[in-house]
Formats: C-alpha cells, structure tokens, sequence
C-alpha cells in the first residue's frame, strides 16, 4: 500500500521525535483521529508517565492521554525509528553560551534516523532553525544511505507554530506551512497534516518554509524592542505606555499593539532571531535590527532591577539586604514553561546583589538546577508567609489566578511590569 493510500485510510504509522509543548499536541491529534503513533523522547520519565495517561504539560489533561492509550506508543528506543510511516521532529534548538545555533538536537536525530531509514518513508523537521538546515543536514546525512529523495524517501520542513495554553488557536486551527525538497515530498506532506490541520500553506522549497518560523518570530523580537524601548522613555517622561498603547490600538489600519515586559522568555522569540543572524554572516550580511531588538529586549531584566533599586530607595532602602518577592516566575502567563524566562534572570541578578529572594508561581512549585539555575528554587505559599515581611514585591508573570488586590493590600511598595495595577496607586511603580 502506497504511502499516499495509508494516510488516507489512516493506516499509517506516525512517529514524533520530542514529547515537549509541539511534540505532545501532534502525537494527541494524530492518535485522536485513529491514527497509531510512536512517541519517542529520550527523557524517560516523560514516557512512563505518558504510559500511565499521566500529562505533564499544564494546559493538557491526562484524560486526553488515557483516551489515546490504545493508539499510543511511547519509547525511548530511537531502533524503533523504522516502524513509523511518517517521522516528525519536535526537538530543541537553543543557542550555545556563544549565541549561536546549536543544532545537535538535529544531528542526532538525523543520524538516527539515517540509520533506520527505509523506503516509503516521509520525514519532517519542525524545530525552529536556520533556512538551509533541512537541505544541508538532514537530506546530506539521507543521501548517505544511497535512497533518493522524492522516490525512495520524502522531506519536507514544516515549522512548529504551536501557542502553549492558547485556547482560541489550538494544533489543528492553526495554519501550517509545508515545503519540501521535491514536488513529491511537498505533496506527501501537505496530504500528511492536511489529516489534522484545518489549513495548509505551501510553500515552494524548504528553504522559505524555514524562513517563515524565523520571520514571524523576529516581526514581534523587533516590535517588543520597540515598545521596550518606549517604556523606558515614557517612564522617564512620566507617561504611562500602556494608556498610549490603549490608545494607539483604536486605529482601525496600520497598527497592531505589542506590549512591554520585563524581557523576553520562551523557547521562540529570544532565540530564534540569532539563528538568523548567525547564518547571514555566511553571506557577509549584518542583520542590524535583529541585534538591536535582542540587545534591547535583554536589556529589559535589568531595568526593572534598576527601578526596584530607585522605589526601595524612597523608603530608604537599599538593594543588598533588602527581601523581594517575584510574582510568576514562568514565561507568560497561565503555564508552567521557564523556559528563558526573565523571572529567573531578575531572580538570579538580585541573589548576585546581596538581596534575599523568593517566588511565588502557582503554576511553578519548584524549579530544578539546571543550565539556568544555580540551586533549586522552591515556590513560597503565600498563604503561610506574610505579604508584608517584603520590601518588595515584583510582578513579573501576571498569572490570572493570583489574588492581586491581597497583594497590593499586604505589600509594602508593588514593581508592576505587566499593567496589573492599570490606575496609579501610592505604592505600585511601573517597571
């Protein structure tokens, strides 16, 4: 049976590689649909918990794992690489300490795959890279196996464009670009997600489909940097951003609001630009915007340390000795992802000042050390502390679910950086 006759009849076997935020949302919209699905991941607590139906991503419920039980085959064994029809790849692109692509997620991964790769098979790259990627790494290791590309195998790329928590645009209401390396793997794999995705966009090679991810991710780095940087001059002009930003947005054309924060987080936009910029110095092209939004944006931690410094100081306190409460300290509000996160860089910065820190995330017990993390940290209860034993409290990530108006009423002087407190009050300073 063709491959084309397999999808079809969902009869084929999908496997993706990465059980995180997009991995696990593929996997749960194939198997719902009655297709059967490898999920491969190298954590292996993640697969035992998704063998017991057990989620661990907040936003999705574990009786939408158990009801695809059946269907589900979750494996840390990349040897099984060959059962799947279909492969599609969700895992990590950070950059290095250098600020530069690291790819050996990918490397990996493709050799795995090399080595198990059989006729019929189509694969596609959804981690967010530099164009050329899919071509130079993924079909050059294929190749090696002596099968050809649009007759033996199929690739396309695909970028993940998955909003963790967004209710409104969940995996199958989201448009999904497809490019391939032939006119055959592009056929393949729109006809593969066309079984779960409600709209497909082609596109002509991998190499644009690569560079729409990239695009979309540096449009809103460039236009945060912008707000940011108009925060910090409007701060200083004693106008408050958010009430021009209110303003701005009622033109009907030529205006779409970004907002300001205290720097950016998540897996996408505080990464993605460099991957770009990295490449382009292979073609002797400096991407000056890019720099400036990403020098700007990581700016943005630091200024808001720089105003709890001034608002402790009008009650004659210093920043060494002083204790601050972070409010959320997960990337965007209503999740659990840290991911990059400003919260722990702030947190980080204060611990280095002499400060005493803690924070309270009801999405986020407790952070384990990592690369970002020094020592573990442990969410406060707020309940069994008292509000007012702080110098400061700092919202960072304004989660829906936290008792604002307690807090402002226990605190002793609030750093606003997300417009919670929208009227001014005595003791909340914009940040």
């Amino acid at each position: 049976m063709s491959f084309e006759q397999k999808i079809k009849n969902k009869q084929a076997v999908i496997g993706v590689i990465g059980l995180g935020y997009v991995g696990l949302p593929l996997v749960l919209k194939f198997a719902e649909v009655g297709f059967k699905v490898y999920g491969f991941d190298t954590d292996k607590e993640k697969i035992e918990n998704l063998k017991k139906g057990k989620s661990y991503i907040s936003h999705i419920p574990g009786q939408r794992i158990k009801s695809i039980l059946d269907r589900l085959i979750p494996t840390s064994d990349m040897d099984l690489l060959s059962k799947p029809d279909a492969i599609i790849i969700c895992v990590p692109t950070p950059l290095t300490k250098h600020r530069e692509p690291d790819i050996r997620f990918i490397e990996e991964t493709t050799r795995q795959i090399a080595k198990n790769l059989r006729q019929g098979q189509l694969i596609a790259l959804e981690s967010t890279t530099y164009p050329g990627t899919t071509r130079e790494i993924l079909l050059a290791e294929f190749l090696k196996t002596g099968l050809k590309a649009g007759r033996d195998f199929f690739l396309v790329f695909s970028p993940e464009r998955e909003d963790p928590g967004n209710t409104r645009f969940t995996t199958g209401k989201i448009p999904k670009v497809v490019g391939g390396i032939t006119p055959a793997c592009k056929k393949l794999g729109i006809l593969l997600y066309q079984s779960i995705i409600e709209k497909i966009v082609p596109v002509s090679s991998v190499e644009v489909a690569e560079s729409v991810k990239l695009l979309e991710n540096i449009y809103r780095a460039v236009n945060i940097a912008l707000v940011n940087e108009l925060k910090v001059l409007f701060d200083r002009m004693d106008i408050n951003i958010w009430e021009v930003i209110e303003a701005a947005k009622t033109k009907p054309f030529g205006f779409h609001p970004f907002y300001p924060g205290p720097g950016l987080g998540g897996h996408c936009i505080p990464i993605d630009p460099f991957y770009l910029t990295w490449k382009a110095r292979e073609y002797d092209f400096h991407t000056n915007f890019i720099e400036l939004a990403g020098e700007i944006n990581a700016e943005m931690p630091y200024y808001v340390i720089q105003r709890l410094t001034e608002a402790l100081g009008k009650n004659s306190k210093a920043l060494p000795g002083s204790k601050i409460l972070i409010i959320g300290i997960a990337y965007k509000k209503n999740t659990e992802d840290i991911r990059e996160s400003p919260g722990i860089k702030i947190m980080k910065t204060l611990e280095h000042s002499g400060a005493g820190v803690d924070y309270y995330d009801p999405y986020v017990p407790q952070v384990i050390k990592s690369r970002q993390i020094e020592h573990a940290l442990y969410s406060i209860n707020p309940a069994n502390k008292k509000i007012s034993s702080y110098d400061a409290v700092v919202i960072v990530t304004d989660h829906s679910n936290i008792d604002y108006q307690t807090l402002l009423k226990h605190s002793r002087m609030i750093i606003d950086t997300r417009n919670v407190y929208k009227k001014p009050l005595k003791k909340v300073f914009r940040a």
